[in-house]
This record gives C-alpha cells, structure tokens and sequence, in this order.
C-alpha cells in the first residue's frame, strides 16, 4: 500500500527525489518501476498516465516545446491524444502551464457556474455549451476565463479578497 500524499508538491519532491532534476528525462520515467512509484504516493491510474505521457515525448509523438506555439485547439487535441490526459487537464496546463492566451477549459465546473452567473442563465451551461459561448472571445478565451474565475470567486465568496473602503 502507498503512502498517502497531500499534494502536488510532495508528488514533485517525490518524483525529484527519485531522479535528479539534471536527469529527469522521458526515459528515466519509463524505467522508473511502478512500486516505486507508487511508494511516492502516485495513483496506478497517475503512473499510467505519467508513463504514457513520458512514452510518447520520447518517440516524438507529442512535442513540448512546439506547444506555446500552436493554435489552443492543435495543442489541446496534441494533449489530449495522450492517454491519461483529458480535456480539462489539457486546458488546465495550456492556461497556467503555458500561459495559453485562448486555452478554454470548457469543463471546468467553476467557469461553468461563472458564466451562469455573469450571463443570468436559468441552469448552469454545460461544456459543450460554454464553448459555444465563449467561441466570440477568441483568440482571448484564456483570459475571459481567468475573469469569469475572479468573478466567481467573489460572488460565492471564495477567498474573497477584502475590499477597503475608500479615504
């Protein structure tokens, strides 16, 4: 049994120690065995995902650094073509990862409630519907999401940042 892991970072630490960051490379990953993994608090569905992502940069199938450089939607279908990366870790790592002006995670339950709330909807939209949308915002659906996440945020007063009134 694995030990339990609290978040990203202890997986990272991890996963460092592990392997030198100087030798952290697709092919250390790939021999990396699955006990040992999962001794650093990894999931079987995580160590399937990161070796199948660590297979397909090694034999060319996904290129990391052409990434920023493609459309949102080339990079996300890229992404996505991986096995264990869905749709809205795809977004996810285009917009905070990359810094993707126009990366849109449609699925993102948060930005769904955002845009019901902003638009005066009677039901939350669902992905597809939040693509639709938001398809006038391109080539900046990137940040129309990071607005409608601060919109959000305050509204449900999540993390809410406290207003000071004005001298």
């Amino acid at each position: 049994m694995s030990r339990r892991i609290d978040t990203e970072a202890d997986i990272e630490a991890g996963l460092s120690a592990l392997v030198a960051y100087d030798h952290f490379t697709p092919q250390a990953l790939i021999r990396a065995r699955a006990t040992r993994l999962a001794g650093l608090g990894l999931s079987a569905p995580k160590i399937r995902a990161l070796k199948e992502i660590a297979k397909a940069i090694a034999d060319g199938r996904l290129d990391c650094d052409a990434l920023p450089d493609l459309p949102a939607d080339a990079a996300h279908a890229a992404l996505c073509a991986i096995h264990g990366i869905g749709p809205w870790t795809a977004d996810i790592y285009l917009l905070f990862c990359l810094g993707h002006p126009d990366a849109w995670p449609a699925g993102d339950l948060a930005l769904q409630e955002a845009a019901r709330l902003a638009f005066a909807l009677p039901v939350r939209p669902s992905a597809k519907e939040t693509i639709v949308l938001a398809d006038p915002w391109r080539p900046w659906r990137g940040v129309a999401a990071r607005l409608l996440w601060a919109y959000y945020r305050v509204v449900k007063q999540r993390d809410p940042v406290p207003l000071q009134s004005a001298p």
